[in-house]
Parts: structure tokens; sequence; C-alpha cells
């Protein structure tokens, strides 16, 4: 197959179809000689900040001089964003290359009379291939949906599991209490290998706790963090913090928004975890690792005149951290907000969080099945009594975002990752 129609083979034949369980990715990892175990692996998981957590610790193994391959997902424009090696996506041929290795292991089973493994099982599985066949030294490997029965908790020893902030969402799948999502976030978490906990609410780590000690797993959460502000400006934030783990002055992070201050400090952390288990790292590198990281689509600035702020905020939490953050980089700025979201997310409670701060509303639809209606967004957020236009092409909303914003004011998008992937695309020139 080619690019296009290793695509279309993902899209069109597999289909987007979520289905739990580890026994399809089981049994085809073990036809392809289980690649998954002949790398040492970082396993991410949590409700928001695990891609943060992959870009800061990508960077940070990079600057000390290793090999590193990430895998994240979803993608915001095409899929080669899920495979990365020391910052460059995969390439059109390597992706498609491996995409039909695994779809030939595919159709064997399936004339064998086994399941299908779905999209994501095929992409995780390409990955683990991918990452072994090029010899990276760490690979970085982000949870898709949950944790227990992901795809990726075919890990079997990790080098350190990475579980950031733990809030409710997707509850057709983890459940619709905090305390049943903790627990499959939890699931990561294996015999003997260091854990590391985002600092979070006491029921969330006692349980993560718990699962670490049934596990026999080391754990380490820091709830006791001493942090100095300096300067918070659009090109970064400088701060100090100290705890047990850690003691740095003058952190630059150019990640946008209070809440990204945490996921440095859990991803500081994290380094120490590492180092003391051996691996090498130095604080003149791991400065540097953050002060370099980028992380696209999330409260990325795109424009100037006027202000274009993307983030990928996608659930009630993560647009509760934006709407924390707006006030620092908004000031007397009017927003017009684009708005699109998932019909299976909280958006009322969304709606909620990020009405009160803007100015005017543009509503459009992400290109999703699960897109919520635009009409029922509508009838959501009137009664916030704020100027709502309804534009359901997504080039129509972002037109009609320029049109309606001064210069000397903000354009924020938010919602949903599909759509801000399609929002770079138009904004972003």
């Amino acid at each position: 197959m080619n690019y296009q129609q290793s695509i279309d083979y993902l899209e069109k034949e597999v289909g987007f179809a979520s289905v739990p369980g580890l026994s399809r990715i089981q049994a085809l990892l073990e036809r392809m000689g289980n690649p998954q175990e002949q790398l040492r692996c970082i396993h991410i998981a949590g409700t928001n900040g695990k891609g943060s957590a992959s870009a800061l610790l990508s960077s940070i193994l990079m600057e000390n001089g290793f090999r590193v391959g990430v895998y994240t997902s979803p993608h915001l424009e095409k899929y080669n964003e899920r495979f990365r090696i020391n910052g460059k996506d995969i390439s059109d041929e390597d992706f498609a290359a491996e995409i039909t290795l695994v779809r030939d292991h595919c159709e064997k089973m399936r004339l064998d009379g086994e399941d299908v493994p779905t999209l994501f099982e095929i992409v995780t599985a390409a990955a683990f291939h991918y990452f072994s066949r090029q010899n990276v030294d760490l690979a970085i490997i982000e949870v898709g949906l949950g944790g227990t029965y992901d795809a990726t908790n075919v890990i079997t020893r990790p080098l350190l599991s990475l579980i950031m902030s733990i809030s409710i969402d997707h509850t057709d799948f983890l459940g619709d209490t905090i305390e049943q999502i903790a627990a499959e976030k939890c699931g990561i978490i294996k015999k003997n290998s260091p854990v590391v906990l985002y600092s979070q609410e006491k029921i969330v780590y006692n349980i993560a706790e718990a699962a670490a000690q049934a596990a026999g797993a080391p754990f380490y959460c820091e709830t006791d963090t001493k942090i100095h502000i300096a300067s918070q400006t659009l090109e970064e934030t400088v701060f100090s913090a100290e705890n047990r783990l850690i003691s740095y002055q003058d952190i630059h992070l150019p990640l946008l928004g209070n809440y990204q201050i945490q996921n440095c400090i859990t991803v500081l952390n994290a380094c120490a975890v590492l180092q003391k288990y051996g691996l090498a790292l130095t604080e003149q590198h791991i400065r540097e690792g953050i002060r370099r990281t980028r992380w696209a689509g999330r409260m990325e600035i795109c424009g100037r005149n006027p202000l274009i702020l993307l983030d990928g905020a996608h659930n009630a939490d993560g647009i509760k951290q934006l709407a924390s953050a707006l006030p620092l980089y908004a000031k007397e700025k009017k927003i017009t907000l684009v708005l699109g979201v998932l019909g299976d997310k909280e958006y009322e409670l969304m709606a909620s969080e990020i009405f009160p701060l803007i100015h005017q509303a543009i509503l459009t639809e992400p290109v999703s099945e699960r897109k919520l209606d635009v009409g029922l967004l509508k009838k959501t957020v009137l009664p916030y009594g704020k100027p709502v236009y309804v534009e359901k092409e997504i080039e129509n909303a972002c037109k009609k975002s320029r049109e309606l914003t001064r210069s000397e004011d903000m354009i924020l998008c938010c919602g949903s990752l599909y759509m801000i992937g399609e929002i770079r695309k138009i904004l972003c020139l």
C-alpha cells in the first residue's frame, strides 16, 4: 500500500470502532515477534496532560543524547504525528510500510478465525514495530483511552509509569465516577516498575498508591511542592520548584498556562526517579530540554494581530484549566471564541467555564461522527447572553472569526482536538 491506501485501509476498511481488551493486540504482536518487548518504555496515562508530559520528556531525553521514540494520539493533521523519533514525524513511505506489514498479519488472523484488531490496535502495533526497527534508546508511549484495557498496556516492564491529571471523561468506557476512572488509569502500573503520580485529589492518590503497593511498584507523588512564579508572558513562564525529589530555580517553560507548571513539575519528578534508577540525566540538559519543548495545538499562539490562541482542551477539566489561564494572556482583550465539541463530552459544564470570559462566540462542528450538533450547542450557550454565530463548516467559522475580531483583541479556538487540527491549517498561516 502507498500512504493514501494505508489511510483508506485504516479509516474505511477497519473503521473507528473501539473495543476494550488486550487479546487482539497481544495475538497480533505475537505474530510480529513482540517488538514491544525489545523497547525501554516510559508509559504515560491520565485524562489531561499526557501530551504535554510526552513533549517535555522527549525534549529532555533528546537533550541528554538519547534517541527517543514518541507515540501519541490523536493527531492534529496527519497520522504521521503519532510516530515521532527525535521530534521528526515518520515519513509517508515508512508509515505505509508499517501499516502494510500489520495489515498482512491481520489478514492472516482473519483467515485463521481470530478477531481482527481495531484501528488503534493496528496503529499501536505499527508504532512498536517501527520504534524497534529504528533502534530507539527509549520509547515514550501515551495511553489512548483509560489504561487497563488500552492497547498500549501490552508493555510488561516499563522503565517508568507516569500518571498525569485524572478527571471525569470517556464515561461510556471508563465508568462514571472518579474512582472507576482512576482505577482504569492506574491499570498501567506494573510489578517492580516505579510510578510517578501527578499531585491531585486524595481519592485518586489513595487508589494509585494502593495499586502500586499491590504490584510491588515503587510509588512517588509529591503533594507539597513549593512553587515561585517569577514571570508569565506570551513567550514563557519562569518559575522555581522545590520538593523532596527536586530543587530547581528559574525554569524557563515555553508551554503556556498555570496548569503547565504542574505538568512540568511532574515531569521533573519523573526525571528525578529515572535518575534514581540509573538513567543518566543532567540538570543542564533537563533545563535546556524544557526550554526547547514545543507542543502544537495546546495553548499555541499562531497569530498576533489579532492574537490567535489554539487549545486542544476537549473536556470539562481541560476547559477549566484553559479558563484559569486566560486572564494571564487576554488582559483587556475582547475574546472571540470558536467552539466545537463532541457529543459525548460534558459540554454544558465546558460552556459554564468558558462563556463568562468571552465577548462573542462562533459555534461550529468538529469533523467527527461524534460531533455535537451545532444547534444543540447553541441552545446550551444562549442563556449566557453573549452574541452567538453559527457556522457549521470550520473554514467558514475561521473566516467569521477574523471578520468579527479587531486586531487588538483575541481569537480563541477550543473544544475539540479534532477541530484544532483543521483550524491550524486555516488560521496558522
